[in-house]
């Protein structure tokens, strides 16, 4: 990890075994921040990433994309909810009220967000942005902030 400002972070993930360190990394920089939103271009690995993020909360559920749901939910082997969305194929904001996601956002559980730009307006004052950047081969550079 190298530190780059007060406020955020650089991860240097070489392959997809990082993304275990990586996760917790996150996870610790992340302390009790409940809204997570995820920036990369397609392909970036956004999905792969939450995926370790969730083994390493302990997610027992199968994690797959919400592209088409919007959203996932998944539990901890503690009881602990996380929703998973992404809002790629989302046409408006309209879309992302209809389907209760400032209910989602108010309720205290873990919120990890795919295209969060889609929904720019609808998103709280506070959040962790985490940015996935493509290096060569598998190698990702991920920000926090």
């Amino acid at each position: 990890m190298l530190k780059t400002e007060p406020d955020s972070y650089v991860l240097n993930v070489t392959s997809k075994e990082d993304l275990s360190w990586a996760a917790t990394e996150v996870i610790r920089f992340a302390a009790d921040e409940k809204i997570w939103l995820f920036e990369g271009d397609m392909a970036a690995g956004k999905t792969t990433f939450i995926k370790a993020i969730c083994a390493a909360k302990g997610v027992t559920d199968a994690v797959s994309s919400p592209t088409y749901s919007l959203v996932n939910e998944y539990e901890t082997a503690e009881q602990e909810r996380l929703y998973h969305f992404d809002f790629y194929r989302i046409n408006s904001e309209e879309e992302a009220l209809e389907m209760g996601v400032l209910d989602y956002f108010d309720s205290g559980n873990l919120c990890l967000i795919e295209w969060p730009s889609k929904i720019k307006s609808l998103l709280p004052e506070t959040y962790l942005l985490v940015t996935l950047e493509v290096g060569a081969g598998e190698a990702r550079t991920i920000t926090l902030k």
